[in-house]
């Protein structure tokens, strides 16, 4: 056996490895956000949580300790470093209510988001070779938005699941693709030795 051909077997192996990994965290990530996705929401709440508060501290780091700052500069990380602190700790006061809110405002920024997406879609509809496309896109984003911001706890519930579902779904094709991949990549092997 070839040095390459053993060289090609080990990336292989190694690939389908990180396949069958990603595949079983996406997999299992998914399962817990449709069989608990309140507890799965805290969760997520108390992560975030928890990174603004190492970040407050990374920037109070900064704002101390940076003596090539300037005054102003140590002054701004001083003060985003407490203000990253501060909503950390209130989010860990209360990791329900923060669930909700933090699942809310992100569901209003998607909806803000994709009525500016239709607008802008709109304004370069002169421009754009496909005018009818363009325009069905550029109302249907806008539409999406306003009923989005209409009703945003629903609209999170329903964006949640659909995570929660297409984690399930590409864990599954993930997996599938690493117990796969070794018959096709033999297949390719014995094809290039005949």
């Amino acid at each position: 056996m070839s040095e390459g051909t053993t060289d090609a077997k080990s990336i292989v192996k190694s690939l389908r490895i990180f396949l069958a990994v990603s595949g079983v965290i996406a997999l299992i990530a998914g399962l817990i956000l449709l069989i608990w996705p309140a507890k799965s929401a805290v969760i997520v709440t108390g992560i975030v949580a928890a990174y603004l508060i190492v970040a407050g501290i990374v920037y109070l780091g900064l704002g101390f300790f940076s003596g090539k700052s300037g005054g102003w500069a140590r002054v701004g990380h001083v003060l985003l470093g407490v203000l990253y602190i501060v909503a950390g700790v209130i989010a860990f006061s209360n990791l329900q209510g923060a669930a909700v809110a933090l699942a809310i405002v992100t569901v209003i920024f998607i909806g803000v988001s994709w009525i500016f997406d239709g607008i802008v879609s709109l304004t370069l509809m002169g421009q754009d070779g496909t005018k009818v496309w363009t325009l069905l896109y550029a109302l249907l984003s806008i539409v999406a938005g306003i009923v989005v911001l209409f009703s945003p706890l629903y609209a999170a519930v329903v964006l949640w699941w659909v995570l929660g579902i297409s984690l399930v779904v590409l864990g599954l094709v993930q997996v599938l693709r690493a117990v796969t991949m070794g018959k096709d990549a033999k297949a390719v092997a014995d094809a290039a030795r005949a």
